[in-house]
């Protein structure tokens, strides 16, 4: 069974006004104080209105949930602690002024990028998936592309930005693409070419270093995993599980196809550019670019098609029919983006919203 780990960046807000707000440093020193042995999991982000946490490696889905749940539940007890809340959102609703941590690499990239490095202020979530050798790994990458947009409508939860609705699921992936190392990739076809790829990138002196390529799926520069970080942080943990549900079996079902010499969907860079852009427009609120053909066709579809793809998979860990549930009731919930458009529509306020989703980050 692969081992499935999951990273998390969550905002820090006013629990009044729900503007975020640069205490990250004094969670993270709370945390650090704590007598469990547990609170370790957190970490810097770029901006001191962000906190990180990572999950350990988990064989279970049923363990992964729980760990997502009990470590939101510490970092909100942190927070509260220091005078502030957490919430998952992907963007802040409400007008900010980012704060750059005091940090020689976040430093070096503000300086190199300039308004760039402060509009990055975005929360996503990070799934890690075990492989077996860097060589499955970049297999792995090459075959998953087509289905990566996917992941993003289910988890869109960033329609507002800076005081504003964006008119779209996802802004955060959009600002996430200013980066010139993100987004999709050609196929390498060995590892020898990714790492080429990658060291080339770096030689440039255009980033910094290897964790610097923000490819949508990479090798992880520290584990023996594959990394997608297509997803925006996810509103409800059950969410966050599903996201890892399927990009377990997308890794898994990648690495039969290699063994069995299924060849990798050679979709251009251009057109999954074009499929990235349609998941983030529209969410699970309209069409998306079905993954096979690339073209149109209603989100319903599209996630059934993704659960038809790694079916085999998902029966082989015993997560099939969880997911089909867990689909079956995003489909009907909506994602955060949905909700944070009724709470809007329902109250008029963005301040609201956030209030909303510091509750339901813990639900």
């Amino acid at each position: 069974m692969r081992t499935v780990g999951v990273e998390e960046e969550l905002l820090l807000v006013d629990p009044d006004t729900g503007e975020p707000r640069a205490l990250s440093a004094a969670v993270l020193a709370r945390a650090a104080r704590c007598e469990d042995g547990r609170d370790d999991v957190f970490e810097k982000e770029l901006h001191s209105q962000m906190l990180e946490f990572a999950t350990h490696p988990q064989s279970g889905m049923d363990d992964l949930g729980a760990e997502i749940v009990r470590i939101r539940g510490e970092a909100a007890r942190h927070a509260r602690e220091t005078g502030c809340a957490v919430a998952a959102l992907a963007t802040s609703p409400l007008p900010v002024r980012p704060s750059v941590s005091m940090n020689r690499r976040y430093q070096w990239m503000a300086e190199q990028f300039g308004i760039a490095t402060q509009e990055q202020m975005v929360c996503g979530c990070h799934v890690h998936v075990s492989v077996g050798s860097d060589e499955e790994g970049v297999a792995v990458v090459d075959r998953i592309r087509p289905w990566l947009s996917v992941l993003m409508a289910l988890s869109a939860n960033s329609p507002f930005w800076q005081g504003r609705e964006t008119g779209y699921s996802s802004y955060r992936s959009r600002v996430w693409q200013r980066w010139p190392s993100a987004g999709p990739t050609e196929l390498f076809g060995s590892a020898e070419r990714y790492h080429r790829r990658v060291a080339d990138m770096v030689a440039t002196g255009t980033i910094l270093d290897e964790g610097m390529v923000y490819f949508d799926a990479r090798l992880s520069a520290r584990y023996p995993t594959v990394e997608v970080r297509v997803s925006d942080v996810c509103l409800h943990a059950d969410t966050a599980v599903l996201v890892a549900t399927l990009v377990r079996g997308l890794v898994e079902t990648a690495a039969r196809d290699l063994e069995t010499g299924r060849e990798p969907v050679d979709h251009s860079v251009s057109l999954l550019r074009l499929a990235g852009w349609r998941a983030a427009r529209s969410g699970l609120a309209g069409d998306l670019l079905h993954p096979a053909t690339m073209r149109r066709a209603p989100a319903e579809t599209v996630v059934g098609a993704l659960l038809a793809h790694v079916e085999d998979a998902l029966a082989d860990a015993g997560d099939l029919e969880r997911a089909r549930a867990a689909c079956g009731e995003l489909l009907r919930r909506g994602n955060g983006a949905h909700v944070q458009r009724e709470v809007f529509g329902r109250t008029g306020s963005l301040r609201e919203v956030v209030a909303a989703c510091v509750r339901q980050t813990q639900a």
